[in-house]
C-alpha cells in the first residue's frame, strides 16, 4: 500500500507539506448505560507519529486544537477499555463536533461500539463557505480553480476575463493564501494536489490581514494527507 501512495504522489506535484490552518475537534464522551459524563477518558488520534489529544473534563467534554486538516479515526481509551474507528474530518479553520459518544466501560478486549449517536456538525466562523477533498473531487468546476472558488458563494463571481471578484468590493480587492503564505495570484494547481478550499466573504479573521474584498484559503495535499486518509479507511491494517 506504501509503495501505491508513492506512485500516486509522482503523478502530481506537492506543493507544501505545511498546514497553516489549523482544526479542533469536540465532543462529549457519556457511560452508555446511565448515559453519564465519563471523566479522564482519553481521546486522540495519530498522524505522521505524532498523537493529537485530550482528557474528558467533570462534564465529559474533550477538545483537542492544532490538528492538520484531513480525515482521521479516533480512540477513547478507559481504564483499559477501548472505542475506535470513530472516523472524523477535521476542517481548516474550523471545529468537528463529534457529537455525543457512549462507553461501554465494562465491555471486553477493546470491542468497538461503534459511531457517535449525534451527527458530526462542522461550524467555525459564520462567514466562511468551505470545500473539503471529497466537494472538490466531484466539482464539475475542478479543472478550473478560480470557477471552483466562484462556484462555492453567490457572493463571489468571476468575470468575463478571469478576475474574481467578491460582492461588494472592487475587482482583485482580496487576499488569497496557499499553505499559509500570502500569494499575489490564484495559482492553477491541480485539483488533485487540493487538501481543502475556504472562503471568507465577510467578517475577515484579523490574522489575514486588512482588505476590503475577500480571502481565499487553500491547503495543498501531501504524502501524510494519503496516508491518514488511507489509514482511516483500513484501520485494522
Amino acid at each position: 500500500m506504501k509503495k501505491m501512495i508513492l506512485a500516486a504522489l509522482t503523478a502530481f506535484p506537492v506543493f507544501g507539506f505545511s498546514q497553516g490552518s489549523l482544526g479542533e475537534a469536540v465532543g462529549t464522551v457519556v457511560t452508555q448505560k446511565e448515559r453519564e459524563p465519563l471523566i479522564s477518558a482519553k481521546v486522540y488520534t495519530e498522524s505522521n507519529g505524532t498523537k493529537y489529544g485530550a482528557m474528558t473534563d467533570i462534564d465529559g467534554r474533550f477538545r483537542i486544537s492544532a490538528i492538520p486538516p484531513g480525515k482521521y479515526s479516533f480512540t477513547i481509551v478507559f481504564e483499559g477499555d477501548t472505542i475506535s474507528d470513530l472516523v472524523v474530518s477535521v476542517p481548516m479553520d474550523g471545529i468537528v463536533n463529534m457529537g455525543i459518544i457512549p462507553f461501554n466501560a465494562r465491555m471486553l478486549d477493546g470491542v468497538s461500539v461503534g459511531p457517535p449517536i449525534m451527527p458530526n456538525l462542522m461550524y467555525g466562523v459564520a462567514s466562511e463557505i468551505k470545500m473539503d477533498l471529497e466537494q472538490i473531487k466531484k466539482s464539475p468546476q475542478k479543472f478550473d480553480q478560480k470557477a471552483m472558488i466562484a462556484s462555492m458563494s453567490s457572493d463571489i463571481r468571476l468575470t468575463d476575463d478571469g478576475e474574481l471578484v467578491f460582492r461588494g468590493a472592487r475587482k482583485g480587492d482580496m487576499v488569497y493564501m496557499m499553505d499559509g503564505v500570502k500569494m499575489n495570484n490564484v495559482a492553477n494547481i491541480p485539483s488533485a494536489a487540493i487538501g481543502g478550499m475556504m472562503a471568507f466573504t465577510g467578517g475577515i479573521p484579523a490574522k489575514y490581514g486588512d482588505t476590503t474584498g475577500g480571502v481565499v484559503v487553500m491547503e495543498s495535499l501531501g504524502y501524510f494527507d494519503l496516508y491518514r486518509a488511507w489509514k482511516a479507511s483500513h484501520p485494522d491494517e
